[in-house]
């Protein structure tokens, strides 16, 4: 057993912490001395480590209190949850150590002129980090591979070669570098639709990161309609070409909408992954509103837009919308129809 001063000392923590944890009922002692001293035991300690493991991965004492005395709560879990924190944080250190060594072999051989790479690489590695965590980022290709990042900066003075030489998005050189664009962008997101969307927003939204990777509203302009093209080609296989015109119309004025919805589902995705809160019904009713705006109500239509989806990975490459946001509107419209069938 150890009094309350012996566990501050060996923990790191002060007494007033360790009385502020028993006030609130998340960590009370075990026993008490006769004198009213706190003790704790074996099984207090364990609790404190669990305490200040959650706190560590950025849990609020409240919160940390409620998953703590739930059924749910798992000492195991906890550990492996701090080891797969401490192995994402190795492998970051070690990238950071492998680009140090690069730098030191390149500067040692005399080739200063190499630096200002290297200050761009590290301006867009701070640019990232407002975007996406530690963790994330340790999972990120594009962030993690300078021979992308230089790829990224050819395919961005390809797209300015496009419209400096008239190369209207419609035509066919500028569809064939659409696709290739979306496979870049498939590729060094790692697949993971809400990295895309991120990135999306990162890049459409944010005029610093703009001027940084030479992103001008010009060029990206260049290349949604690019991009669009080359979707469109695909549906108008599909679909009756008023219905590919009305969609043309929609997208014009409505395709910064459909990111922002997209990113609030997936917000919504973490907090309710049964998608039965009322907020995220109410998402539900935008997204296939706005769907109805852009396709129409006809059975048929719908039926063809929807075959075209799954026939054609191209029309999915680069969305950041994925197989898991669609599962969640079909939860969200599911639980919609219970909602109608009781009231």
């Amino acid at each position: 057993m150890l009094k309350v001063g012996e566990l501050a000392a060996r923990t790191g923590l002060t007494v007033r912490t360790l009385h502020h944890y028993d006030s609130i009922g998340l960590l009370s002692p075990s026993a008490r001395t006769d004198a009213g001293y706190r003790l704790y035991d074996r099984d207090d300690v364990a609790r404190l480590q669990q305490i200040q493991a959650l706190r560590a991965f950025g849990m609020a004492l409240g919160d940390v209190k409620a998953y703590l005395d739930s059924p749910a709560a798992s000492p195991l879990a906890i550990v492996e949850r701090q080891l797969s924190s401490l192995d994402r944080q190795i492998a970051q250190a070690q990238h950071m150590h492998e680009q140090l060594l690069r730098l030191r072999s390149r500067l040692a051989a005399g080739e200063e002129t190499d630096l200002s790479i290297w200050l761009t690489t590290l301006e867009q590695m701070n640019m990232y980090e407002q975007y996406f965590s530690k963790e994330e980022l340790a999972r990120l290709p594009l962030y993690q591979n300078p021979e992308a990042q230089a790829e990224w900066r050819e395919l961005v003075q390809r797209a300015q070669s496009l419209i400096d030489r008239g190369v209207t998005p419609h035509e066919r050189e500028a569809r064939a570098f659409a696709e290739r664009w979306l496979g870049c962008v498939a590729r060094d997101s790692g697949g993971d639709p809400a990295f895309i969307l991120r990135l999306t927003a990162m890049t459409g939204q944010d005029a610093a990161i703009q001027k940084q990777l030479g992103l001008t509203p010009a060029l990206l302009a260049y290349m949604r309609n690019a991009i669009n093209e080359l979707r469109f080609g695909i549906y108008a296989r599909y679909l009756p070409a008023q219905t590919v015109e009305r969609m043309r119309r929609h997208e014009a004025s409505h395709s910064d909408e459909w990111i922002d919805l997209a990113m609030q589902i997936r917000a919504r995705m973490q907090y309710d992954p049964e998608a039965r809160s009322d907020e995220a019904l109410a998402l539900a009713r935008r997204w296939f509103g706005m769907f109805t705006d852009m396709v129409g109500d006809d059975p048929e239509v719908v039926s063809q837009f929807r075959r075209a989806a799954s026939l054609e990975p191209m029309l999915h490459l680069g969305t950041g919308i994925g197989d898991d946001l669609i599962g969640f509107l079909r939860l969200a419209m599911q639980n919609m129809q219970v909602q109608a069938a009781r009231a």
